[in-house]
């Protein structure tokens, strides 16, 4: 599920891989401090759907989609996102990704089933049509 390189004009680099150094809840920190330009400790729909498309968030994040992203960050709905909750949520989306990766093979079964579980809570049952065969959620190509 799934922010790779993600950058600002500052030349911020942050999000998982080497690129930055930090653990994810700094990096997550320093991303929200970025889109949040007010200083408002909070972030709307709008600029979070403003910085999906000028900071180059990973793939997998790309083919969620910012609304998607967001409706995860924001799961009642209230149109904005507190730091506390997109530093939580994001650091956990990063893990999921981590654990999707190639070192998964080193990952503990804990690890796995942990990621597995945050990635089934952020399915949105709304989005599931009632027609949908049984299994159309499960994605073999993975």
């Amino acid at each position: 599920m799934d922010i790779s390189g993600i950058s600002s004009s500052s030349g911020l680099h942050a999000v998982s891989g080497a690129s930055y150094g930090a653990p994810p809840q700094q990096k997550m920190s320093s991303l929200f401090d970025s889109i949040d330009s007010s200083g408002s400790g909070w972030i709307t729909l709008s600029q979070f759907e403003q910085a999906f498309q000028t900071k180059n968030p990973p793939a997998v994040f790309q083919q969620q989609g910012a609304d998607a992203i967001f409706a995860s960050l924001d799961p009642t709905g209230t149109g904005s996102v507190s730091k506390q909750d997109f530093v939580s949520t994001m650091s956990g989306l990063m893990a999921s990704l981590r654990a999707d990766g190639p070192a998964q093979s080193a990952s503990q079964p804990a690890d796995t089933l942990t990621a597995s579980l945050q990635a089934l809570n952020q399915i949105d049952p709304a989005a599931v049509s009632p027609t949908a065969s049984p299994g159309a959620l499960i994605n073999i190509s993975a």
